[in-house]
């Protein structure tokens, strides 16, 4: 990824956050890191945009200990590089999941409890936003999996706020596919730490991801023509 490559996906972020008034001055933004690329991506992404708009805010990471034995170093050098604090929420999600419940299909439970976790923790470090690095292929693939297994036409929205939590979670990466943060993440040499839970490559959602690759294939203007389908529809902001 070149400059002018990097300029155009900040300058793609940045018009995301005024569209859908995710950032004002004096908020807190916890950034939820998980150490895969699409996380690190969003870590990079704040402190350019940090250093660039004319207001200040602060940022603070929030990784979420599961439980399993996870290298995490890579994720603390990236934080400690980019001057972002970063705070590790150790749970016993791993064992509730896989020890006690012994889940059949894990993965919905496991995902409530991280969302969980990661609030509570947002609101002890005294953050009034959460900043998750879901990007064009997961908005592709939640609505996926949505119309196929239960019937809805339905995804995930820019900007949610949590009245129980007091919290706005945002997503500024939304109108980035995968591939361009992958690019980023390369050429700025991100971290990316290996997924260790069982079901990784497994779940549903990897089959939706299948799917997405698939038509993004075969037809390039997919993902124009899924912006603009989905900006016309009744559910999106």
């Amino acid at each position: 990824m070149n400059r002018l490559a990097r300029k155009r996906l900040l300058a793609t972020v940045k018009r995301t956050m005024i569209k859908y008034a995710m950032l004002q001055a004096g908020d807190r933004v916890a950034l939820g890191v998980s150490g895969g690329r699409d996380s690190s991506a969003l870590l990079y992404i704040f402190s350019r945009i940090q250093s660039q708009v004319p207001f200040k805010f602060s940022l603070q990471a929030v990784y979420i200990d599961l439980g399993w034995e996870m290298d995490t170093s890579p994720l603390e050098n990236i934080c400690s590089r980019l001057q972002v604090p970063l705070h590790r929420e150790k749970t016993l999600i791993r064992k509730i999941v896989f020890d006690k419940r012994r889940e059949k299909n894990p993965c919905s439970l496991c995902a409530k409890l991280r969302r969980g976790a990661l609030h509570q923790a947002a609101r002890d470090l005294g953050c009034n936003r959460v900043a998750l690095g879901h990007h064009l292929d997961d908005l592709l693939q939640t609505y996926f999996l949505n119309l196929i297994f239960t019937g809805r036409m339905k995804t995930f929205k820019p900007t949610t706020y949590l009245n129980r939590q007091d919290l706005y979670l945002i997503r500024p990466l939304i109108y980035l596919p995968q591939k361009t943060l992958f690019s980023l993440a390369q050429q700025e040499n991100l971290p990316a730490i290996k997924n260790t839970c069982p079901m990784a490559g497994e779940t549903k959602r990897q089959e939706m991801k299948e799917l997405v690759d698939c038509m993004v294939a075969r037809y390039p203007f997919f993902y124009d023509r899924f912006i603009t389908a989905l900006e016309k529809s009744s559910f999106w902001p």
